[in-house]
């Protein structure tokens, strides 16, 4: 048998129909799973790099207004995205909160402590929201990753074994069983194994590289949430004692 016959293309000419819509499946599933690679690693890279910059800025200027302006410059940073609209909520409540008539909180000394510590609970609520939106628009489109990394190996070796099975059959057909004649059907139904594994192996890889750098993500978010409420908290405090 010549070699140059068992280049790729020939032995899936050669293969039988069941296994080359095998082959055509795992197709899909690479060329979808390496599209979603490209697109979440270029948005989650953009993402770290712009919520880095957004944080730098905000601790340095601790200005609410300043970090504002410069969330709207950042429309690729989650965390300014998160900031945005805690932010909004938080001016919102607080204006709000403006209008009431001073005659209630002389009548009533705690109802502008109680308004203020109201105006933290709407932005809290405010900021988990906006997490939960965020790690719902990271986390799309990886599990499909997954999905790729478990289910086409299999795919694969089910065209694997219905390519042997089919060699086998045409085998016994036939009557003779030299290696000139097993060899070339066997190889054919190996590619299908081969091309699930060239499927599964670099979606499992971005799956898990995506699932650490969420974890991570996610875990600056908590942070930046947790630390943002501290500082209105602590005006609120602030305040009060002045006023007392």
């Amino acid at each position: 048998m010549d070699f140059s016959q068992l280049d790729l293309i020939h032995m899936v000419r050669n293969a039988s129909i069941v296994v080359q819509m095998v082959l055509a499946l795992l197709l899909f599933f690479s060329i979808a799973s390496w599209a979603i690679i490209l697109i979440k690693y270029r948005y989650i890279r953009r993402a770290l790099r712009e919520s880095a910059e957004f944080s730098d800025f905000f601790w340095k200027s601790r200005d609410f207004s300043s970090a504002f302006a410069k969330a709207k410059a950042l429309p690729g940073s989650p965390l300014a995205r998160i900031f945005r609209i805690a932010y909004m909520e938080l001016k919102k409540t607080s204006q709000a909160g403006e209008p009431v008539d001073a005659g209630d909180a002389v009548a009533n000394p705690n109802f502008a402590f109680s308004a203020r510590f109201a105006a933290t609970d709407n932005v809290k609520r405010a900021l988990r929201r906006a997490i939960n939106t965020e790690m719902t628009r990271m986390t799309q489109m990886v599990p499909f990753l997954a999905t790729t990394g478990n289910t086409t190996p299999f795919i694969g070796l089910f065209g694997t074994v219905w390519g042997i099975m089919s060699s086998f059959q045409g085998i016994g057909q036939k009557g003779a069983a030299s290696l000139a004649v097993v060899a070339p059907g066997i190889s054919e139904a190996l590619v299908a194994t081969a091309a699930g594994l060239a499927a599964a192996i670099p979606a499992v890889i971005a799956f898990n590289y995506f699932t650490s750098k969420i974890r991570i993500v996610e875990t600056e978010f908590q942070s930046f949430s947790a630390d943002f409420l501290n500082i209105i908290e602590r005006d609120i405090l602030r305040v009060e004692r002045r006023k007392g």
